[in-house]
């Protein structure tokens, strides 16, 4: 079932107006289908037809200005972008005064900034006029898409462009990086159901970006996403990020967080590194839909990294969130040195973590708990590498064919785990260099605890408490 909110019109509107305004939102809930653009914001501003177009007058302010516009009637509204030429104008800024709304009612971008910087961030990339440019910024507005193809905010060529208390719905993209951008900071937005992507940083060469204390929520193609280009240093910190796929049961591949080059995949100059994601809460949606047995956006993940054999994605922290809900929770391909610790799992469907073709990945200290959820919750290594998997809590995993599940890797340590009341345990097919040891299982339902397939070599186990049995051929143990 979709949700449209249909309330806050505003004084001047005609009673009969959003009277049937308001029936026709409902009638759209209530089938489960959403609105177009248009008839949502309508129900939002039911006078919109009668605001005039303010698309000339507000660029001609700007460049009147020096790229500097502000904002103070309750609502404007625009059929083409407004452009701020950051080469012309200098450094700008697009603010509003208190209660700012302003409609796109056209296709493209509602602003866009747009700079000339072709270099690095290194300050001996820079130009003397692009010094000019640094630092734009847009503050204070709320930005709505009446049109199917209307966007949030377009930035490239930017060097420090800031974006704070910014608002963007009922577009496509929220907020869309393309071409070169540096140092920008995103904070304190609300990027909220929108068709297409919240932060969409779009085959963008782009080092230094902070998306700081935002919510990202209900945008159908992804809440943060990265696909190819150039990336290095993003930074997503303390937000709430959810339900960042369809809405319905249409399979998906995207993610609340996705970060994707494999589009790419012989191309070596599009790569990502260098990510840190902490303290969020990120989460939805494939359980809570109202109905146990149906699940949403299936294929969904609150993590994607898909990363490319020839340039895996590297050099990711995932540290101190609560993650949640979605088919699989992270998923991780194509990837190396993958640190993930001090996160709270629960609520897979099926799967808590997937890793494939993936080396040097270390897990640790992590809680995995299906809450009121019954699911196999399995995480999984898969053709890879070097992989460590410590101090870490495993309730009630639902599956008898092993909560951990291992093929075809090569070194891997798990230590200090501590299985509860899971139908099994780790399960290692046709792997080597395996290491189990100090990890306590309690209450294995269909078990065993531990097994390892005849195919498997090098394995030592030490130390383990076991209470549903063990089964390990004797050539695969290290004597």
């Amino acid at each position: 079932m979709r949700f449209v909110f249909c309330f806050g019109w505003r004084t001047g509107a005609t009673v009969l107006t959003s009277f049937v305004v308001f029936l026709f939102c409902i009638a759209g809930v209530v089938r489960g289908q959403s609105l177009d653009p248009r008839s949502r914001v309508t129900a939002q501003l039911p006078g919109l037809a009668q605001l005039p177009d303010r698309s000339e007058e507000l660029q001609r302010r700007i460049d009147q200005g020096g790229g500097r516009l502000s904002l103070s009637e309750p609502v404007y509204r625009i059929t083409k972008s407004l452009i701020v030429d950051l080469e012309k104008n200098g450094a700008s800024g697009l603010f509003g005064e208190g209660n700012v709304t302003l409609v796109m009612d056209g296709d493209g971008p509602a602003l866009v900034i747009r700079g000339s910087h072709e270099g690095t961030a290194s300050p001996k990339s820079f130009k003397p006029a692009t010094w000019n440019q640094r630092m734009p910024v847009i503050e204070g507005l709320e930005i709505l898409g009446a049109s199917e193809l209307a966007d949030g905010v377009l930035l490239e060529g930017t060097v420090g462009a800031i974006l704070q208390r910014v608002s963007v719905r009922w577009c496509r993209h929220g907020i869309h990086l393309s071409n070169r951008n540096r140092n920008v900071i995103i904070s304190a937005c609300h990027l909220y159901e929108n068709q297409g992507v919240g932060v969409f940083l779009d085959d963008v060469n782009l080092h230094q970006i902070n998306v700081i204390g935002s919510h990202i929520s209900y945008n159908q193609g992804g809440g943060v996403v990265v696909r190819d280009g150039n990336v290095r240093n993003l930074q997503v910190t303390g937000c709430d990020i959810e339900a960042n796929m369809p809405f319905d049961e249409t399979p998906t591949t995207t993610a609340n967080i996705w970060i994707d080059v494999s589009g790419s995949e012989k191309d070596r100059t599009r790569s990502i590194a260098e990510i840190s994601i902490s303290g969020c809460t990120i989460q939805h949606s494939a359980n809570y839909s109202g109905d146990e047995g149906k699940t949403v956006a299936p294929g969904g993940a609150n993590i994607r990294l898909s990363g490319k054999e020839i340039y895996p994605i590297d050099s990711v922290t995932i540290t101190g969130n609560v993650i949640s809900d979605t088919s699989v929770n992270v998923d991780l391909l194509h990837v190396m040195d993958v640190t993930i610790t001090a996160n709270n799992f629960f609520a897979p469907k099926p799967s808590n973590v997937r890793v494939s073709h993936g080396n040097r990945v270390i897990l640790q200290g992590n809680t995995f708990n299906p809450r009121q959820f019954v699911r196999p919750g399995v995480i999984s290594f898969t053709d890879s590498k070097d992989c460590l998997f410590a101090n870490s809590t495993l309730h009630d995993f639902a599956t008898g064919d092993g909560a951990i599940q291992v093929q075809r890797c090569n070194g891997l340590s798990l230590s200090g785990l501590v299985f509860s009341d899971c139908g099994s345990g780790v399960r290692v097919e046709d792997s080597e260099k395996v290491l189990v040891t100090g990890c306590l299982f309690r209450g294995t339902q269909k078990g065993p605890d531990l097994f390892f397939g005849e195919s498997c070599r090098e394995v030592v186990l030490a130390g383990n408490l076991t209470t549903g049995g063990v089964s390990v051929a004797e050539s695969a143990l290290v004597p």
